[in-house]
This record gives structure tokens, sequence and C-alpha cells, in this order.
């Protein structure tokens, strides 16, 4: 019969434990061989657009369906050197000295550079 509150109380404390680690940092620096550059939480590589201007994003609609801006909720803490920069339907976009910061949908795996250079105009994020 003590079974059961033993295992109960292992539980409570097991989930208490899992939801009180810290969540992965929504921006970070990560490094490729001797490559520093910019990432997402789950490691994938952040971009920054030469048509956009500071603190302004110029990605919107297919644009932006190839390379999802990174969004914040208002107030998130971000490292030093991040900001935020609203976008046009009032969301708050991700930007690493002011310029905003993008995912590249043909990324598939953390570690991935596909959106380099693409059309002459996207480059992976650098500190």
């Amino acid at each position: 019969m003590t079974k059961l509150p033993l295992a109960a109380a292992f539980l409570a404390t097991s989930a208490t434990a899992l939801f009180a680690a810290d969540p992965a940092p929504l921006v970070q620096t990560g490094k490729y061989g001797e490559e520093v550059y910019l990432m997402d939480g789950a490691k994938m590589t952040l971009y920054t657009f030469d048509k956009d201007e500071q603190n302004l994003s110029n990605c919107y609609d297919m644009c932006a369906a190839n390379w999802p801006p990174v969004l914040a909720e208002a107030g998130t803490d971000l490292p030093r050197g991040y900001g935020v920069a609203e976008r046009k339907d009032g969301t708050l976009q991700v930007s690493y000295k002011g310029q905003p910061l993008y995912l590249w949908i043909k990324d598939s795996k953390p570690g991935d550079m596909t959106g380099d250079g693409v059309n002459g105009v996207w480059h992976i994020a650098r500190p």
C-alpha cells in the first residue's frame, strides 16, 4: 500500500524538475569548424536580408513563407546586442545589431547553412 503514495511523490517531484528546467534560448551563438554564426534555440542557422533596413523588415508574404522571421513576445529577455523590430502586422521580430533575423525553409537540421548567398541578398547572421 505504501508504493502508490511513494510513486505519486516521485512523479510530482520529477514533473516539477522537468518544468523547472531553463528553456532553450531564443537565440544564441554557434560555431561550425572555425565559423561563428547566430542560431536559434533549436540550433538552426539564422540569416539576414540585404533589403532590410535598420530594425525594419522588408520580407513579407512569399518571402516570409520561405524565410520565416524569428519572432519574440513583448518583454522577452534577449542577450546583449539583440533587440526586436516591429513588423507591419504588429508581431515582434528578433534583430541583431538592428538587423532582423530569419530562418530558411530549406535548412532541415541544425548546422545546415543552405541559405547563405541565396539570390545574393541572404547571408548567415554573424556576431
